[in-house]
């Protein structure tokens, strides 16, 4: 059953966002093969990092240390003791409960389009996660730096983001829109294209660059979203009484209340 909304569905972000990451992904490959084979090959690649589990909470609260109580009679002198000397009783030694900061595994999946003999990397294109936008964390930091490297080279670069939450990628006098697309040729930068759209909008059509002279690859995220949408059930499996994350504003959410009515 297709979804209620015209575009991106905001429920997604807060309830099935790895499940819709990991099958988005293998969609966009699905999709673009018949367009540029055989000189193109596109493949999923996954970049693993460690994080730390809390990352927002302040370090402070990470701080473990122990509760020492004493008895009531812990100052008074003991009855074997000599007069006047003051002998402290049993000691309890009572467990606070804390956190300590570990890590959780991250894995990230990417498309990568190679071309060539030696199948160098053409084209990488990336769906953002919520921890590739949450400031401050090891998530964003190797986001980030993996772009910085990509945008040095030769290699063209698509981001894809359909979370409203978040930390965005830096671009000057971007469009409005709740969500957005950015396409890096490696040839005009530091120009870049980007598209925004609002929430009740479709899913645009972007441009995929390849190399050399060979024509862009005209590439529909909304057929992808509804692909993915349909395949895994999410009319059913995605409760829709739950308030959304993050909160929409007083207009948007009577028209989201009409729509699921």
């Amino acid at each position: 059953m297709p979804s209620r909304f015209p575009g991106m569905d905001p429920f997604i972000e807060s309830q099935m966002w790895e499940d819709f990451h990991t099958d988005f992904i293998a969609a966009i490959r699905q999709m673009l093969v018949p367009s540029v084979r055989p000189k193109y090959f596109v493949e999923v690649e996954r970049r693993i990092y460690l994080e730390a589990h809390d990352p927002e909470t302040p370090f402070r609260n990470f701080i473990a240390d122990a509760v020492v109580s004493k008895s009531e009679n812990a100052l008074k002198p003991s009855e074997s003791a000599g007069a006047g000397v003051a002998v402290l009783d049993e000691v309890a030694v009572e467990p606070k409960t804390c956190v300590i900061p570990y890590p959780d595994e991250r894995r990230e999946s990417f498309i990568t389009i190679r071309g060539g003999s030696q199948r160098d990397i053409v084209t990488v294109i990336e769906l953002l996660s919520p921890t590739n936008k949450r400031a401050g964390t090891d998530g964003r930091k190797k986001y980030v730096a993996k772009m910085e490297e990509i945008l040095k080279t030769k290699v063209h670069y698509v981001e894809i983001d359909l979370l409203r939450d978040g930390q965005r990628t830096e671009v000057i006098e971007r469009p409005p829109g709740d969500y957005f697309a950015i396409v890096s040729r490696s040839s005009q930068r530091p120009r870049v294209d980007v598209y925004g759209w609002p929430l009740f909008h479709t899913l645009p059509t972007i441009k995929i660059p390849l190399s050399g002279d060979d024509p862009d690859v005209d590439f529909n995220l909304q057929e992808v979203f509804n692909l993915v949408y349909d395949r895994a059930g999410y009319d059913y499996s995605i409760d829709y009484k739950q308030p959304l994350v993050p909160a929409m504003d007083e207009e948007l959410s009577k028209r989201i209340s009409k729509l699921l009515a």
